[in-house]
């Protein structure tokens, strides 16, 4: 089971990683903060949604049978835009008895045939943010040394998307809100506000950085922000504070960039011309009391261009810049403008990420201004304490839409929560949906799962489980079958890559190969403890060169033929499609890595797995002690330390 403490962890995260072959990571001090670019103050009105005229062609919601004209037009470019970064990995990854050239010289001029590749970032707290740091440095070719041998720079370049879930949607939504920079170019500075977790985000930025704010102005800017957006006539929940206060540390923009919207990276040039992958963020809807599961839950995704499901129950998207407006019936009234400025950055990892939400109550009531401390206990007795991690989207923009199968059809706000609540830890649904038609997907999986914090495959047996529901919530997506958590554990699939959905006629229709990265220490106990509210550099660094070399497997030192089953695992799908014999190399590698079958559903003993290399030596950090919530408005209101 998913722990739902699950990483409370505000440790947060990214690279700066020593200049070794092993490790692959190598600060480049060159970097100016300056090269760190910025998405755009896209809002009209900073934190406040305001009411804009409409676009001649009015937005309205969509029927989710095709993927939106945008999307589409934008995949265009991006197939073909994979196709030069796709042959240089692959002919890295040498993959003997296989001609990359002559393939592709075949095959080069149809996108549609050659690999489509998803990457996949898992919750987790500020662990699953570090863990996958250290993956996506690792498949970023502008990695100092990641396209050395060994190693596996250029698949982010040749993938088609990127999905991210709670922590893992702070690690995507950070990287792409700031255009797409690097691991690398961020973790460079190690002074300032941006991803310096060591300022623990109940204090928020020192005075010395761009944000210019000391604790109590810190305070006092979200509790604004957020009481204008309510002045203004707004819904607001412990959700606004907790996007405001992750805003200060994602978003590298003086005050948290309150006018950064989520929408604006359609507007990024990398991101119009196909350059880049697209951002997905996962949310799940549930209803106040609502109890999740994989099998009722209707997952939400932001993308660039829309807000929406695929799932049945509610089947639309709206376009993710209009969200707040008034969609009644899938249309905007004639005589209502539009709204711009709700999907606020940090509300939209916030969103995906609410089981943060009571963590915002872990504040010293010393340090913050009278009125904050009123605010936040308010909102905590408006919701309840069951609730506490419920965002609010108002007005609800699937209201009287689908009122057959929508179950929040005639519910003015529609209530999302953390997208790891429904044990889908990891966001695949978006990735697996057929319109997307992807090939192979790398799923990394920092979730904490096992009383001692590491993964055990709970997430691919509930999205597997989640396939096979009898109520077709799975809109006919295909998912490849998935043993039990025991199994896992006892033969070791969550101590190694494992790839499933080999074979494609055990599968119930088609669907990607999945490649299954589960955190693991190899230089590294990288399980850090999920009640740390900050981590200093060294701590950080470790986890994120552990992540490093979870998916390079060291940069092959544990196996020398694993970057060429990457390679196999990438062409996978499209060597069936072409009628393409496999090299034998490809054989072996699926026999090698490929799930056979094999069950063992015996209660494992504990699960602590040694770390591989020589672990490396870090500093001490604080930590925090698990508390509830009423515990914590107690301290939050009386004063006493829980810390």
């Amino acid at each position: 089971m998913i722990y739902y403490g699950l990483s409370l962890l505000l440790t947060w995260v990214f690279l700066v990683v020593v200049a070794q072959d092993r490790q692959g990571l190598e600060i480049d001090t060159a970097f100016a903060i300056e090269a760190v670019k910025r998405a755009f103050p896209d809002a009209p009105n900073n934190y406040v949604p305001a009411a804009v005229n409409c676009p001649s062609t009015r937005p309205a919601v969509r029927g989710a049978k095709t993927l939106s004209p945008e999307e589409q037009s934008w995949l265009e470019k991006r197939r073909n835009n994979t196709i030069d970064p796709m042959k240089d990995l692959l002919g890295r990854l040498n993959i003997t008895g296989f001609d990359i050239n002559s393939w592709f010289a075949a095959h080069g001029t149809n996108a549609s045939t050659l690999p489509n590749i998803g990457l996949a970032f898992s919750g987790g707290g500020y662990r699953a943010l570090m863990n996958g740091a250290g993956a996506i440095a690792a498949f970023d070719s502008r990695t100092n040394n990641s396209t050395s041998s060994g190693h596996l720079g250029g698949l982010l370049q040749a993938s088609t998307y990127v999905a991210g879930l709670s922590g893992g949607s702070w690690l995507v939504g950070s990287i792409f809100t700031n255009n797409f920079t690097t691991v690398t170019d961020i973790t460079s500075q190690n002074t300032g506000d941006f991803w310096q977790f060591g300022n623990s985000i109940f204090k928020g930025p020192p005075k010395s950085g761009i944000q210019l704010l000391n604790t109590a102005q810190y305070y006092s800017n979200i509790y604004d922000e957020v009481s204008n957006k309510e002045d203004a006539g707004w819904h607001i929940s412990l959700t606004d504070f907790w996007g405001r206060a992750l805003s200060f540390q994602l978003i590298n923009a003086t005050d948290g960039g309150p006018a950064y919207t989520f929408s604006s990276i359609q507007d990024d040039p990398q991101f119009i011309s196909g350059d880049i992958p697209m951002p997905i963020i996962v949310a799940d809807g549930r209803a106040p009391n609502q109890t999740l599961i994989s099998g009722n839950s209707t997952v939400y995704e932001f993308t660039p261009y829309e807000f929406g499901t695929f799932d049945p129950t509610v089947f639309g998207f709206v376009p993710t810049r209009y969200l707040g407006s008034n969609f009644t019936a899938g249309q905007i009234p004639s005589n209502d403008k539009c709204i711009r400025g709700f999907d606020n950055a940090g509300f939209v990892m916030g969103v995906s990420s609410t089981l943060f939400n009571q963590f915002l109550l872990q504040i010293n009531s010393t340090s913050i201004s009278p009125s904050f401390k009123k605010a936040l206990t308010k909102i905590l007795q408006d919701v309840g304490e069951d609730n506490n991690d419920i965002a609010d989207i108002y007005p609800n923009p699937f209201y009287h839409y689908n009122s057959l199968s929508n179950p929040g059809a005639n519910a003015t706000t529609l209530t999302l929560v953390d997208g790891g609540e429904d044990l889908q830890n990891i966001p695949l649904q978006p990735l697996i949906q057929p319109e997307r038609s992807l090939d192979v997907i790398f799923a990394v999986d920092s979730s904490a799962d096992t009383t001692t914090y590491w993964p055990n495959g709970t997430s691919l047996v509930a999205t597997y489980q989640r396939s096979l529901n009898g109520t077709g919530i799975g809109n006919g997506t295909a998912f490849p079958y998935i043993p039990d958590q025991n199994t896992f554990v006892n033969l070791g699939l969550n101590t190694r890559p494992t790839f499933f959905g080999c074979n494609t006629s055990n599968m119930t229709g088609p669907g990607p190969l999945i490649v299954y990265l589960a955190n693991y220490p190899y230089v590294f106990n990288s399980n850090v403890s999920t009640f740390q509210d900050s981590t200093n550099n060294t701590e950080r660094n470790a986890v994120i060169e552990n992540g490093y070399d979870v998916v390079t497997m060291g940069n092959a030192t544990t196996d020398a033929q694993w970057p060429v089953c990457v390679g196999c695992a990438i062409l996978s799908r499209s060597l069936e499609r072409t009628n393409t014999t496999w090299p034998s190399v490809c054989e072996q590698c699926f026999s090698k890595f490929c799930w056979d079958g094999t069950v063992n559903s015996t209660q494992p003993e504990g699960y602590a797995p040694p770390t591989t290399f020589s672990s490396l030596k870090v500093n001490g950090s604080a930590k925090l002690k698990r508390v509830g919530p009423l515990a914590l408005l107690a301290a939050l209101v009386t004063g006493a330390s829980m810390m």
